[in-house]
């Protein structure tokens, strides 16, 4: 039956709306629960390093406690590792010790994690700091008038092992802010035409390791692309609001105000927004839903579908029921909407195969493009080492499917490219998953 549509700070989990109108404005709060089904990663030694970066402006003062790294993205087969490799490196590592507080669970309990995120984000704050020297920041700011202030990031002085001091917030914006008008290429410029670029990309925001490193890589592939549209899975509190307070040209909604979450990101100058809602998934044990969207981009309505289906194989009914759910939403979305849908879903391609394929009208944007090889594994650890897993595993987990406009004109993909397959200088990636770059464009009428 027909459910008239949500109000921006409505959760459902029935039918979707087939109109709406209205301002997005807040979003509804959905307590997460933390992953389970994740195997605990082994202790690893932390050395102490004092970063060695002073300039003229204002440094603050970061402390953090020695934590032990916990359950992370993995399938179940996963063994302890065996001595040597990648934990014989890691000794020999300065680390670049957290400025975020993340919050990775031990145990699926929801009451964990609750407690974990208000203890971190008792510690650790992104607010607003006063410019002490202009000149050293000037560079950046003069790039655009939306330059956004600088932040800073720092804790109280607690019982910790170790100290760093660190200017966190001018790097972060140094690192948004320093590619995005320079050095861009063809692909990249197609930002600024009527191609519409998005980005589908779990961050893993529960891995607590070289965490200020890989939001500074992150924050420099979002600056380097300044897609139309970034879909993200993984988000913690601290890490989303410190995203929103560098990245000042888009507009933020988030699935949840706890634990971890997805969330979707609007180029103020390119896609408005009109609406959005969040579905609730009834039966799921990871506290997963759907966030929704609903947007214009140069005239033309649009709706943004972005999910992390619940994880490990031994939850595939589940996965298949929230899957069921995301195409039904998709499928009913308004007619005159082409639907974009993006996220982690930890799908096998038998899973799909068992459903009978996609809908009708639905289809997978990778299968479009011809299925290429070198866009195919988004979680491949053959290459990725994050979460030193003994043996190669290699799985479409994060994928794209559209739902074309009943009327008006069409969206076609044109290219899909994997992001953050560069390792940083810390000798990790950004994340345990590649990030998805996509390019699409409406065909020219007939007329």
């Amino acid at each position: 039956m027909d459910k008239p549509p949500c109000s921006p700070s409505h959760t459902c989990s029935g039918a979707p709306p087939v109109s709406y109108n209205g301002t997005a404005s807040g979003l509804g709060e959905t307590k997460v629960e933390g992953k389970t089904g994740k195997k605990k990663k082994k202790q690893k030694k932390r050395q102490g390093a004092t970063c060695q970066m002073k300039t003229a402006s204002e440094c603050f003062q970061v402390t953090a406690e020695e934590q032990s790294s916990s359950s992370q993205h993995q399938p179940e087969h996963f063994e302890n590792r065996p001595p040597g490799s990648k934990h014989e490196k890691n000794t020999r590592k300065a680390r670049n010790q957290s400025i975020l507080p993340i919050t990775s669970p031990a145990s699926s309990s929801r009451q964990d994690i609750t407690q974990s995120t208000q203890q971190t984000s008792a510690q650790f704050t992104c607010d607003q700091s006063t410019q002490t020297e202009a000149s050293q920041l000037q560079s950046i700011q003069t790039q655009s008038t939306q330059t956004p202030p600088i932040q800073g990031i720092h804790t109280p002085s607690t019982e910790s092992k170790y100290t760093q001091t660190i200017q966190s917030s001018f790097f972060l914006q140094q690192a948004y802010w320093g590619k995005s008008f320079t050095d861009q290429s063809a692909d990249e410029q197609k930002t600024q035409s009527n191609h519409l670029t998005v980005i589908c990309w779990n961050i893993d925001g529960l891995d607590q390791d070289n965490v200020f490193e890989r939001l500074k890589g992150l924050l420099s592939h979002l600056g380097k692309y300044h897609a139309d549209v970034v879909l993200l899975q993984e988000l913690i509190p601290d890490c989303f609001k410190c995203l929103k307070s560098t990245m000042k040209d888009y507009q933020f909604l988030q699935g949840s105000e706890d634990g971890y979450f997805t969330g979707i990101l609007l180029k103020k100058d390119r896609v408005q927004l009109l609406d959005s809602n969040i579905v609730k998934y009834p039966t799921t044990e990871m506290d997963r839903n759907l966030l929704i969207a609903y947007a214009s981009f140069l005239g033309r309505p649009l709706c943004f579908m972005t999910s992390h289906l619940e994880s490990n194989k031994t939850n595939s009914q589940e996965r298949l029921n929230q899957l069921r759910r995301v195409w039904k939403w998709m499928k009913e979305a308004p007619q005159d909407h082409t639907v974009i849908f993006g996220g982690d879903t930890n799908l096998r391609d038998w899973e799909v195969k068992k459903l009978g394929g996609l809908p009708d009208g639905m289809s997978d944007v990778w299968q479009m493009l011809g299925e290429p090889e070198e866009s195919r594994y988004t979680w491949d650890t053959s290459i990725n080492d994050n979460k030193e897993i003994p043996h190669s595993i290699r799985l479409r987990f994060d994928r794209l499917f559209l739902r074309a406009a009943g009327e008006g004109a069409k969206l076609q993909p044109e290219n899909m490219t994997l992001i953050g397959m560069e390792k940083l200088k810390c000798d990790y990636f950004i994340s345990d998953h590649w990030g998805i770059l996509c390019t699409f464009k409406f065909e020219e009428s007939e007329e």
